[in-house]
């Protein structure tokens, strides 16, 4: 199979029949073999209901419904797992995502040797205050802490490399950081497209500031990961036997003090150098028991069931 279209989505029943048929256009008219993957992060409109009936007259489209609404990157991941095309497109449902695009992103895939690429919306058609000028702040920010050069981290529209999605763990609210995923998985090789950004056309968007300030959490969640991931006694050990010297310097200071220059001076406990000592060992010591305790979850954690499927159509 040369493409599979992954399209994660909630309560978007006004577009899906147009998207479907905009995408079979494209593929028939490149003559590519291909499935649609729609997940559905539980809809509560009548989405399933056009995925279903889509099913019936054409059987390269697949669906997956969520009990509830798990977010944007369990939909990914159970998609990803689906997904069985040489080349994996990831598009929204909104149709603000052009479907011509997909051909020049699967040539960048197989021909041109790209693990990943990246749309970028050079040219948006969404609110400046709302959208345009915080996703510019949060996209310079994510080129600065991950070091992956892209303009536009949080584009839907996208292209993997099978190998790609079997290799990487879309979890929590990571979707957003794919590359940076992938980078950290081994495949340096990502590109980047200018692509074609539409209006929106039914609904509203699912979208609102607060999607910012938990992408500037998750960026800081993804740059430990990425560092300290799989050794987190490396930080936390740096950091407890740096608070450790200053409390042993401050204490030996004190020591010093009382014993040889200032044997009838104030007591030690009642200088501010005692707390200052007793503080930073203390605070030293909790960072080597969290060094320890990382090393212990990582290495007996469990997968956790993350997501629920209530039910599928056209999956083996």
């Amino acid at each position: 199979m040369n493409i599979s279209v992954v399209i994660p989505l909630l309560n978007e029943e006004d577009s899906l029949k147009e998207l479907h048929d905009w995408i079979v256009s494209v593929m028939q008219s490149n003559s590519f073999s291909y499935e649609l993957l729609f997940i559905d992060d539980g809809s509560t409109d009548n989405s399933w209901n056009v995925i279903s009936k889509l099913s019936e007259t054409n059987t390269n489209v697949k669906g997956i419904q969520f009990l509830k609404n798990f977010g944007k990157s369990q939909a990914l991941h159970a998609g990803f797992a689906k997904a069985k095309g040489d080349v994996v497109i990831t598009m929204d449902a909104d149709l603000q995502d052009n479907p011509e695009e997909i051909p020049e992103l699967y040539k960048m895939i197989v021909e041109q040797g790209y693990d990943l690429v990246s749309g970028w919306k050079k040219k948006r058609y969404d609110s400046v205050i709302s959208k345009n000028i915080p996703s510019k702040l949060f996209n310079w920010a994510a080129r600065r802490t991950s070091k992956v050069k892209l303009n536009d981290f949080n584009c839907g529209l996208k292209a993997y490399s099978n190998q790609v999605v079997k290799h990487i763990d879309v979890y929590g609210e990571m979707h957003r950081y794919i590359p940076v995923l992938a980078k950290n998985a081994g495949f340096n090789n990502i590109g980047e497209k200018v692509i074609k950004h539409q209006a929106r056309k039914y609904g509203k968007t699912k979208f609102g500031m607060n999607r910012f300030i938990n992408g500037f959490l998750d960026l800081i969640t993804i740059w430990f990961i990425s560092r300290f991931g799989k050794r987190p006694m490396h930080l936390f050990g740096a950091l407890g036997v740096i608070m450790f010297i200053i409390g042993f310097g401050f204490a030996f200071y004190l020591g010093l003090d009382k014993l040889f220059f200032n044997p009838t001076g104030r007591l030690i406990t009642e200088r501010p150098q005692f707390y200052i000592a007793l503080s930073t060992m203390i605070i030293g010591s909790q960072f080597f028991i969290a060094g320890f305790l990382g090393e212990l979850i990582l290495r007996s954690k469990r997968q956790e069931q993350r997501y629920y499927i209530k039910e599928s159509v056209n999956l083996s």
